[in-house]
């Protein structure tokens, strides 16, 4: 999952656009699809994600606010939310998952760069190279 980390965190920062993390993400298995959801959404925990990071990653994923994973995120303790959109089951959903989640680690890695890396950090992951524009 090296390779899924490094994706997400490049889907998250605008490094890497979204139709090819989608194209990644459509390319997994069933199974695949549901540990790189739990994955992510274990990566929005540890980015410090709140609920009041809700609409703006809704915004970003460009979801309607009546999709599923965008109705969940609007309800309840974040954490128990994104464990909820992570375990999204129907197929239509998972891809819906996927754009809110990376959006949402997007917002929560910002705020979190703006307040506690902002004099450097030692986190791999915010100091990403643009990837080679060929497949991956």
């Amino acid at each position: 999952m090296i390779e899924a980390a490094e994706i997400f965190n490049e889907l998250a920062q605008g490094i890497r656009p979204m139709p090819q993390g989608i194209e990644w993400f459509s390319g997994l298995g069933g199974e695949e699809k549901a540990a790189a959801l739990r994955l992510l959404s274990h990566f929005c925990v540890q980015a410090r994600a709140t609920s009041d990071d809700g609409p703006t990653s809704i915004q970003r994923s460009g979801l309607r606010e009546t999709h599923t994973p965008a109705v969940l995120i609007a309800r309840g303790p974040i954490n128990v939310q994104l464990w909820k959109i992570a375990s999204l089951a129907p197929e239509h959903e998972r891809l819906k998952a996927f754009r809110l989640l990376i959006a949402v680690l997007g917002v929560a890695d910002e705020r979190r760069r703006q307040l506690f890396c902002v004099g450097g950090c030692g986190h791999y992951w915010h100091h990403l190279p643009s990837p080679n524009p060929g497949p991956r």
